[in-house]
């Protein structure tokens, strides 16, 4: 999980409740209803009773050679946002295991050994050609879109027609309520027919050097986050577990809650990256009126600021601190620390 970019509309979380939590969207038809009256303290679709103590993880569990059924590679892999946080290592991956990759953007932008091409899912013309070539695709919701059912829904009817396999990350937790948009288009897919996997990735390490950086800077990271804790992860595990997704039907129909292996609070977050980059940084816990007010003085419009105010309500409730084996179920490998995000990417948490 990320926050969202600071540019058009946007479902809130807190606009999930407003549909029966017993209504199961169908191919073809409904839509979401959403509510910008509701209050973030009225938050639901998260995990409740969370398991925040870390798991003993072995460095390495060995699939069964029966459970790692190989697919045709003939034909390629379509990324949405292959140049982004998830899709760029997601890409790298992928060309390292000998797979050909169609890389999906509205900007046609190019990448080196990768064929590029235009799709906006907000554009059901350009669906077609995007699809043309493909049997398995990394769907992942674009920034700045209120509707994520409407959106979607015409793509998820085109792989399903097509039996193309579909890799939807989600976002964590969201299982916990049907009314969730991403829980939708989660059942959706489970009702399409066509082979699927779902990954529902928690917050990513990733994010302190990305969209908290201007704080790190500062040496204060301020936000409405109290003192629980996060299970964070490292956005090249989540890469790593698409690809385990992509390459393999064994993980066909299942649906994975990505995170590290350790649940920690933003000030242990802060304490580590303080150790590892040498700069001091703390941790200040804020109100939602504050940080809306932070993010207003910097140019962040008011309805934007609200949303991304209400996405840390999860994180204060402590349904973020949940601990998985989700990462190493797929990947055979243990998930990275926030301490190893941290060593890794000194360079750019310091630049």
């Amino acid at each position: 999980m990320q926050p969202v970019r600071q540019s058009g509309p946007r479902y809130r979380p807190k606009d999930w409740r407003n549909t029966p939590t017993s209504a199961e969207p169908s191919l073809g038809t409904g839509s979401t209803r959403t509510d910008a009256s509701a209050s973030a303290d009225e938050t639901r679709g998260w995990v409740s009773q969370p398991t925040s103590a870390p798991l003993d993880f072995p460095e390495r569990v060995p699939l069964l050679e029966a459970d790692i059924l190989e697919i045709d590679m003939s034909k390629k892999i379509l990324v949405r946002g292959a140049t982004g946080t998830v899709g760029k290592p997601l890409v790298e991956g992928l060309l390292a295991k000998g797979e050909a990759v169609k890389a999906a953007s509205r900007g046609n932008r190019k990448m080196d050994g990768v064929e590029s091409t235009p799709f906006d899912f907000g554009k059901p013309e350009t669906i077609a050609t995007a699809l043309e070539g493909v049997d398995r695709t990394y769907m992942l919701l674009p920034a700045g879109y209120l509707n994520v059912r409407d959106l979607l829904l015409p793509f998820v009817e085109a792989a399903a027609s097509r039996k193309v396999k579909i890799v939807f990350q989600s976002a964590f937790g969201v299982d916990a309520n049907g009314a969730n948009p991403m829980r939708q288009m989660e059942i959706l897919l489970e009702k399409s027919g066509t082979p699927h996997v779902i990954l529902r990735p928690n917050w990513f390490s990733d994010n302190f050097h990305h969209f908290w950086k201007a704080g790190l800077d500062q040496g204060q990271i301020a936000l409405p986050a109290g003192d629980s804790r996060t299970s964070f992860i490292d956005v090249r595990d989540i890469a790593a577990s698409a690809i385990a997704a992509l390459t393999s039907t064994a993980f066909d129909g299942k649906a994975f809650n990505l995170t590290g292996p350790e649940a920690l609070s933003y000030a242990d977050a802060a304490a580590i990256l303080s150790e590892v980059t040498g700069k001091p940084v703390r941790y200040a816990a804020t109100s939602d009126k504050a940080f809306i007010d932070m993010l207003e003085n910097n140019g962040v419009p008011a309805a934007n600021a609200a949303h991304m105010a209400s996405i840390f309500h999860p994180v204060r409730q402590g349904w973020m601190s949940v601990v998985t084996d989700d990462v190493m179920k797929l990947t055979g490998k243990r998930p990275r620390t926030l301490r190893e995000y941290a060593q890794d990417k000194v360079a750019a948490l310091t630049a």
